[in-house]
């Protein structure tokens, strides 16, 4: 039975349970196995709508960029309805509700990530006052000072008007919820599971008091039941750092998800703070690597924070953008390849970007003047033209020709 298309001016509700049709269609479709975020938003872009991607030819699919014939036909062949309906059986049960990319309510700061999430759930709420949002991030083994250093700026952050984004872990992270709920403000809570699986299981006391005092919200990007595994953590701290104006790293290791969290931060051209460390501290030397090669800002109080945010440089500008990719070295997969040659089997706009592209990395921007290719389907066709092996990206949306 074909799936119904979304309707171009309302939301629908076939099932009658509050769920629109468009957002059921968004579910199965990312329930996909081998459709990650990636091929869905290449799928949205080329199609419309989850709806249309479910009902189309196979062979329309597998002209999609990055899909092929055996991703297309597994759309076409899966049948998740029963694992949507346990899902959403489920967002009943714990209050969750599901943001979709084209949901007015969708954070619009998740909308300049490179690759922002099709969907997130959401436990509480998100209020247009988050826009103004500062992560606080650090170690989990953190140190009394650590903590009383994420508490000051979470406190000082919402006495201005903030609110405080983090990843509910032990440590800094918890330290600064607390401190921002204690001081009457809001904060988020962006986890590495599904929302019903609150990890770690100590901090549901916190979860039910952003939840209950509508102090904030819990999101993630994962389905509901998905357990807290290592790799979904990389990938929450994009969503802690696109989430935010920027970034303040009260305590870090060199090794960690904290600085993952400020390069994310960097990637996306937000700013990155670090706060100051005693010269015998032991437990903070990733806020010193972060000062000592500039890519983040000593900030020694909450005002000096402040500034900054406020006088930020508009992301888009390209010294930003070439700042942050400073902070990442170069895969030696992704270095162009001398005399290699040029590709053959490229459509019509992606011949026009990888003209436009050189072996120097040039910004997004900057490319797509160069080639005439609006943003949005840049980056889709980009996407294709990266798993061809023909380009390589580099942080800030940095993009440069192999060969």
């Amino acid at each position: 039975m074909p799936y119904p298309t979304a309707h171009p001016d309302a939301a629908l509700d076939v099932a009658g349970d509050g769920t629109p049709d468009d957002a059921r269609a968004l579910l199965t479709l990312a329930s996909v196995p081998g459709v990650g975020p990636a091929r869905v938003r290449a799928l949205l872009a080329r199609l419309g709508d989850a709806a249309s991607v479910l009902n189309a030819d196979p062979r329309a699919l597998a002209q999609v960029e990055g899909v092929g014939m055996k991703t297309a036909r597994a759309i076409v062949a899966f049948d998740g309805a029963d694992a949507i309906e346990a899902q959403l059986r489920q967002a009943d049960r714990v209050g969750a509700h599901l943001l979709t990319l084209t949901d007015p309510a969708y954070p619009h700061v998740l909308h300049e990530l490179y690759d922002p999430p099709p969907y997130l759930w959401v436990r509480g709420a998100l209020r247009a006052e988050d826009a103004r949002a500062v992560a606080i991030v650090g170690t989990r083994k953190a140190s009394d000072y650590g903590k009383r250093v994420a508490a000051h700026f979470a406190a000082g952050l919402i006495e201005r008007g903030y609110t405080i984004v983090s990843g509910l872990a032990y440590g800094i992270d918890i330290a600064a919820h607390r401190a921002a709920l204690d001081a009457g403000g809001r904060t988020l809570a962006v986890l590495g599971s599904g929302v019903d699986r609150i990890y770690p299981q100590a901090h549901t006391p916190v979860v039910r008091r952003i939840i209950e005092h509508e102090q904030g919200a819990v999101l993630s990007e994962f389905p509901l039941g998905t357990k807290p595994d290592a790799p979904n953590f990389p990938r929450r701290n994009r969503i802690i750092a696109g989430l935010t104006l920027g970034t303040l790293v009260a305590e870090a290791r060199v090794k960690g998800g904290a600085l993952l969290t400020a390069y994310a931060a960097l990637e996306q051209n937000r700013e990155v703070f670090a706060a100051p460390i005693p010269l015998f501290h032991n437990g903070g030397e990733g806020n010193a690597r972060l000062i000592q090669r500039g890519h983040a800002k000593l900030v020694a109080s909450v005002d000096d924070l402040v500034v900054e945010i406020e006088n930020q440089q508009a992301p888009s500008q390209p010294a930003t953008a070439q700042r942050s990719a400073s902070a990442f070295q170069t895969n030696p997969t992704d270095s162009p390849t001398p005399g290699k040659p040029p590709p053959t089997d490229l459509n019509r706009v992606e011949q026009q970007l990888y003209d436009a592209l050189a072996a120097e990395p040039i910004h997004l921007d900057v490319l797509c003047e160069r080639s005439g290719v609006d943003v949005s389907n840049a980056l889709v066709y980009l996407l294709g033209l990266e798993l061809k092996g023909h380009v390589g990206q580099l942080a800030g949306r940095q993009f440069f020709r192999h060969g």
